[in-house]
């Protein structure tokens, strides 16, 4: 009967664990997600994850972990992606609860690395202190997740910082995986401190605590430094059209003149001084520009009108020998109205520009329905301005850092983002979007000037700090001035080292644990 009453009492005790420990990695995926916009509460990011650890502590069994893992990282993701449902169900047409399916299919697929994650810390931590796994394997998971299968990375870590204008200077230098890194790091200490001997955590704390003052010293320093060589140069003007077209007439041949109306007006009301630049969103000419039409030389008359030159989106396309591919599309026009170059989108977007598996399952190709499927740019080359170079990017390029680096790379003087946000609605998606576009100016330490259908249009700052913006679902047009400035970064030249370094010592862990394993 003792047996028996011990045997029950164990087993209450684990029910007890079990609970206690889900409610750990619940709790660690609420923060990752209130870190986020439209929340956008940086700071939490910063021990978002000590809940986790303190999850996995005493955890044995790689299963368990792996669990544990997968429960922070599918809150997290539920939290941040809920915009997919409103996307798939608003313009796929599909049945909310197919919208909300698939909105958990990708966030239990995102949810895999965090599983990994917590695995790895677990295989790790009897030979590798977890303030030197953690970051590592974040890093590195990180960036596996933001380039396989066409690449997923929405919202990593470290564009959580995007408010916190002194710590983001680092990312010229380490890049965002990096910057993911150090919050990382950050965390392993906090939760040194709640469940570490305190001379341990003490040392760590102190090596931390004068990393990060270090790091908040740069980046004080470098925005000194770039507002100082700025100071002096001219710059030009620039305004950036927001038409707040709605995304259910947008390709609706009937609207096409009342589009063409609203983007006139706006941009003739308030252009910048002769040898300026108009910017115009993603697609903001519904139709093939290169048709030689009407409004397409209403079009083409706005650069004659102001004297300016012109950035604006439109599908274009190829023939080749008897077929035709569409394309995404930017194009510049001089002063004469004439085209001086186009950009082809490179980094499409599945199922929202070209639809994979289409026979498998044909459903999705409602998601493209007025698009269809887009071929791909052949890659990120400026476009040439006079004497000046543009680097185009079109919507979700925007928070790709490989397509700033090559537009730097390849002496880009300004970044040029336009996007059609209007999918996402009133969600906290257009909010994210442009938190994870900023670093691109910070890692390039270029202006970088953005046109969003629907909002949010914005001037950046080298440095990272919005100038200007607009909010969203409003007509709306911002003037303001950028400068050109040509300031080399390590970040730029040497693109994400860190994660390079990562891997290596990820293979040294390993490689350690398995020595010592078969001691």
């Amino acid at each position: 009967m003792k047996n028996k009453d011990l045997q029950a009492t164990q087993e209450l005790s684990d029910n007890k664990l079990n609970v206690y420990r889900i409610f750990f990695a619940v709790l660690s995926g609420v923060l990752l997600f209130l870190s986020f916009p439209k929340f956008g509460l940086g700071v939490v990011a910063w021990f978002a994850l000590v809940p986790l650890f303190i999850a996995l502590k005493d955890v044995e069994s790689v299963w368990r972990s792996l669990l544990l893992g997968w429960i922070a990282g599918m809150t997290g993701c539920v939290g941040i992606l809920y915009w997919i449902t409103h996307v798939v169900v608003n313009f796929g047409h599909l049945p909310l609860y197919l919208g909300i399916f698939l909105m958990l299919l990708l966030a239990f697929y995102l949810s895999f690395y965090t599983a990994l994650f917590a695995a790895g810390i677990v295989c790790l931590k009897k030979w590798v202190p977890l303030y030197l796994s953690a970051p590592v394997l974040w890093m590195c998971l990180e960036y596996v997740k933001s380039k396989a299968f066409t690449g997923f990375p929405w919202e990593n870590l470290g564009y959580s910082q995007f408010n916190n204008l002194f710590l983001i200077q680092i990312a010229d230098v380490i890049g965002v995986f990096g910057l993911s890194f150090l919050i990382v790091l950050l965390n392993t200490t906090f939760y040194s401190f709640m469940t570490g001997k305190f001379k341990k955590s003490f040392a760590l704390a102190s090596v931390v605590f004068l990393l990060w003052a270090g790091i908040y010293f740069y980046g004080i320093g470098r925005i000194a430094q770039i507002n100082e060589l700025l100071k002096d140069v001219q710059g030009m003007e620039v305004s950036l059209v927001q038409g707040n077209i709605n995304q259910s007439i947008k390709w609706n041949r009937n609207y096409q003149q009342e589009t063409i109306n609203i983007y006139e007006e706006l941009s003739l009301s308030r252009p910048p001084d002769a040898g300026g630049l108009i910017v115009w969103p993603e697609t903001a000419v519904p139709f093939h520009y290169q048709d030689d039409t009407d409004l397409q030389r209403r079009v083409k008359d706005i650069p004659v009108k102001t004297q300016n030159w012109f950035v604006f989106g439109s599908t274009s396309y190829r023939d080749r020998g008897g077929t035709t591919d569409y394309y995404n599309s930017a194009f510049l026009l001089s002063h004469l109205g004439d085209i001086r170059g186009r950009y082809d989108k490179v980094h499409l977007v599945p199922y929202g520009e070209y639809v994979p598996m289409r026979t498998v399952f044909p459903f999705v190709g409602k998601l493209a329905e007025g698009i269809g499927d887009f071929g791909e740019g052949k890659g990120f080359y400026p476009l040439e301005m006079g004497k000046r170079k543009i680097g185009v990017m079109i919507c979700y390029e925007g928070i790709l850092p490989e397509a700033a680096r090559m537009y730097k790379n390849a002496d880009a003087e300004l970044l040029v983002n336009i996007t059609n946000d209007a999918w996402f609605g009133k969600t906290s998606a257009p909010y994210q979007h442009l938190s994870m576009t900023i670093f691109r100016a910070v890692e390039t330490r270029l202006y970088l000037v953005r046109a969003a259908n629907t909002g949010i249009s914005a001037i950046v700052h080298p440095t990272g700090k919005i100038i200007a913006k607009t909010g969203i679902f409003h007509k709306d047009i911002i003037h303001g001035r950028i400068k050109y400035i040509q300031l080399p970064t390590i970040y730029a030249k040497f693109g994400d080292w860190p994660v390079g370094a990562g891997f290596l010592c990820l293979a040294v862990f390993f490689l350690w644990g398995f020595v010592r394993r078969g001691r």
